[in-house]
């Protein structure tokens, strides 16, 4: 363990933080908020302060490189770090008078989970929601990508911060190093962000709304400045191009890699990507038969709003254009399945991701085998190549902790007197970094009944969802700690 370069690298994370605080700053200036203005400046001085805190201790650490142990405790120490200083322009201005509500609402941000406390989001000034959307940009590919990617001095030790941060089983490096797979992962996480930007600015929306709408949709995060939601211009173009751009935004980005290099044979071979798709396909079709004639009268119609809430629920994006808890019951169990779903692997999608599901139906599959011909030998295969034993006991043992901490997530929800329903999609909503539930947290509801402990274990999750887990758990370990 080095603490030193924990923390040395940690600093780094407060500038880029900072810096960031520019933008919705100069929006500040833009629209006269004075408050606003002096809270961010704030925000960021303290950040940078604490950036010079740290260099200066930690001065005698430059030498040494980040272990594997260094990169989890890292991680886990930026996000929560982030999410602290990243609370402060909410609280500083008083648009959130409560710390507790303003760090759920921030690290609900980073996380891309999207689950707010917010009941008037438009009353907010232009540069807190900007902010507030900005937290999702950031934290959907990863600020500790972010600084493996401009920060070439910590090349030696990338890998380690990658493969605890990134969101999967595994970790595809496009390069031979992993600083320049970095950039590359953000050279198309912008390129997304930039078209889609351009794509709603068409459908009428202006450059503020199209920005923050892109935010919270390449990200896979659900922050919108309406209070309700996307449903707010009713359009079909914007549900359209928002339903695409969440969509690409839950696929591999090594894949939207391989597809710019003209290499499609790596899509049509990837079982992850053809099951992703096959399970937003077939929900989209049930849930467009089912609400046809009934919630909507047109099949063009039910198609529309069902192809935009499968895509935002099993992307774990948690945009709304429609209330889905007045939808027929049939519709509501498709979405509710879908909350254990999520994105794929590689991607800014939550969940237990679709290439965990799939790996665990196969080796199912083959235990039942097993029971047949005993000494038979069968070898799982994903992507036509044999999967190493480890892996699967790797996804095993994340799908036992995963459905326990949502039963643990579910326990303290319900102490705080939620109902069940409430409580068990409420830790659903959190862990999978989904955003909304069923219940008291449906798409037209919030988070702000919830008493304070339940909002930090809340925030807990959230943390430990989008870090999938091993990363955040495996610091309250023994073994962890030793020598």
């Amino acid at each position: 363990m080095h603490p030193g370069i924990v923390l040395r690298t940690l600093s780094y994370i407060l500038l880029i933080i900072a810096g960031c605080m520019i933008m919705p700053a100069a929006i500040a200036v833009i629209n006269g908020e004075k408050n606003e203005f002096f809270a961010i400046v704030l925000s960021a001085g303290i950040a940078v302060v604490i950036f010079f805190i740290i260099k200066f201790f930690s001065r005698g650490s430059d030498s040494e490189t980040l272990s594997t142990r260094d990169g989890f405790l890292f991680v886990t120490l930026s996000w929560i770090t982030a999410s602290l200083i990243g609370a402060l322009p909410y609280y500083i201005s008083g648009a959130i008078p409560s710390f507790t509500d303003a760090y759920f609402e921030t690290m609900s941000g980073f996380t891309t989970t999207g689950a707010s406390i917010l009941t008037q989001i438009e009353i907010l000034p232009q540069s807190l929601l900007f902010w507030r959307s900005l937290t999702h940009w950031l934290g959907g590919m990863g600020i500790v990508v972010l600084t493996v990617a401009i920060l070439p001095a910590l090349g030696i030790g990338g890998l380690q911060l990658i493969n605890a941060e990134a969101p999967g089983p595994t970790v595809d490096k496009l390069t031979p190093r992993i600083a320049e797979t970095a950039k590359i992962l953000w050279f198309i996480y912008l390129g997304l962000t930039v078209l889609e930007t351009i794509l709603l600015m068409f459908g009428g929306m202006n450059l503020f709304d199209a920005l923050t709408h892109t935010f919270g949709t390449v990200a896979t995060g659900g922050y919108s400045t309406k209070n309700t939601s996307v449903a707010y211009y009713n359009s079909a173009y914007i549900d359209g191009v928002i339903t695409l751009f969440m969509v690409l935004a839950g696929i591999n980005f090594s894949l939207h890699f391989w597809l710019l290099r003209g290499k499609f044979e790596n899509l049509l071979k990837d079982s992850e990507l053809k099951g992703y798709l096959a399970i937003f396909s077939i929900s989209t079709l049930i849930i467009t038969w089912n609400v046809s004639g009934t919630t909507y009268n047109s099949i063009g119609e039910s198609f529309r709003f069902a192809s935009f809430q499968v895509a935002s629920i099993l992307t774990t994006t948690g945009f709304a254009t429609a209330d889905y808890e007045k939808w027929p019951f049939m519709s509501q169990a498709v979405l509710f399945i879908l909350m254990f779903v999520g994105g794929c692997s590689g991607s800014t999608g939550g969940g237990i991701k679709v290439l965990r599901l799939i790996t665990l139906l196969k080796q199912g599959i083959n235990e039942m085998k097993y029971l047949i011909h005993p000494r038979g030998v069968f070898t799982l295969r994903i992507n036509r190549r044999p999967v190493k034993k480890d892996i699967v006991y790797g996804i095993s043992g994340f799908f036992f902790l995963y459905i326990l901490m949502l039963l643990i997530t579910t326990f303290i929800a319900a102490s705080s007197g939620a109902d069940v329903e409430t409580s068990f999609t409420s830790a659903l909503a959190t862990l999978g970094n989904i955003g909304p539930g069923f219940g008291k947290v449906g798409p037209t509801d919030n988070f702000a009944f919830f008493p304070a402990y339940v909002k930090w274990w809340f925030s807990f999750a959230m943390l430990a969802g989008r870090l999938e887990l091993y990363t955040v758990l495996i610091l309250f370990t023994t073994v962890f700690w030793k020598k």
